[in-house]
């Protein structure tokens, strides 16, 4: 009888494990396959000054940020994949096809703040938070997923929920805001929240969207004055329109936020969706039409340095720099 139960787990497993590969064959199918590539630009984090805020698109929706003296780091992703992480630091998953403009050791010695809008793998990568654990690092991380630091090195973890706040290091207040996705890492994570993140600090105001589907929550910023630097989602909309919003409802976001500069992540990363690689950038671009020049980063490690007002117009200069 234990032979025969034995023998239907094993056939049933096998089969699970058949018809999940021909999902992921079939899946695969309708996705491109860019070349890997290395980014052409290579920031030197260490040459920043203190007294600047200055942002680098380090890929997907990794940013390195110097604010003034203060380093954060969102949604952290340095590994080759991103995916379900096995004993030994082994990662089944997507694999990358643009490699981090920013090497983990540069930064590390270097972050006073990491965000994490959710857990989902690629957003919440284990390796690279295990790496970059220090007992002067704080961690800003949505409900329920502070757990899955808990064997880390970090200083403190703080868990919110929209729309609850936190006042860190040096000044800088951190908001949960509500967006339109989902938290759990695996099915049974019923219980993780997800995110975006109002900054502000020295009369600075960073919109962290995070991952997130068209959502009209981003109103209300506008209402208390313009958000200098917003960081939107723009890509894996297709099919998945009703979790990531298109490049053309995040230019309606930026706009609805009050924007001045954006910043567009979650793109050219990896390979989520079936849009060509960089169908996102061109949409987004459309999308804006005259204003393109408030799209502040378009390539891998482009840095951005958020400019002062004009005195007497209250609009912004040129950006200094948008590169490395």
């Amino acid at each position: 009888m234990l032979k025969w139960l034995l023998g239907g787990l094993g056939l049933t497993l096998l089969c699970l494990v058949g018809l999940l590969g021909w999902q992921v064959r079939r899946f695969r199918r309708g996705l491109p396959h860019p070349p890997y590539r290395s980014p052409a630009l290579h920031p030197r984090v260490d040459a920043w000054r203190d007294d600047r805020v200055q942002v680098c698109w380090v890929g997907h929706s990794t940013l390195y940020i110097r604010w003034n003296g203060l380093g954060i780091l969102t949604d952290p992703v340095f590994s080759e994949r991103a995916g379900a992480c096995l004993p030994g630091e082994v990662v089944i998953g997507v694999r990358r096809h643009t490699a981090p403009a920013l090497r983990l050791e540069e930064v590390a010695g270097r972050v006073d703040v990491i965000l994490l809008s959710h857990a989902h793998m690629d957003h919440f990568d284990i390796p690279s938070l295990r790496r970059l654990a220090r007992p002067d690092v704080t961690v800003v991380t949505a409900s329920g997923t502070g757990r899955l630091l808990r064997r880390m090195r970090f200083g403190r973890v703080v868990e919110l929920s929209p729309p609850e706040s936190a006042e860190l290091a040096a000044g800088l207040v951190v908001t949960a805001l509500p967006v339109r996705h989902w938290g759990a890492r695996f099915p049974w994570n019923r219980d993780y929240g997800w995110n975006g993140y109002l900054l502000e600090k020295d009369g600075v105001r960073l919109l962290f969207a995070g991952d997130t589907a068209y959502t009209p929550a981003f109103q209300d910023l506008a209402e208390a004055g313009p958000v200098d630097i917003v960081c939107m989602p723009i890509g894996a909309y297709n099919p998945y329109v009703y979790n990531h919003c298109t490049p053309e409802q995040a230019w309606q976001m930026f706009e609805e936020a009050g924007g001045r500069w954006l910043i567009p992540i979650h793109w050219d990363t990896f390979v989520l969706s079936r849009e060509p690689v960089e169908e996102p950038l061109h949409r987004l671009l459309a999308a804006a039409g005259p204003r393109q020049d408030r799209v502040a980063i378009r390539r891998h490690g482009e840095v951005f340095t958020l400019p002062g007002p004009v005195p007497g117009d209250g609009q912004m200069q040129a950006p200094s720099s948008v590169k490395a």
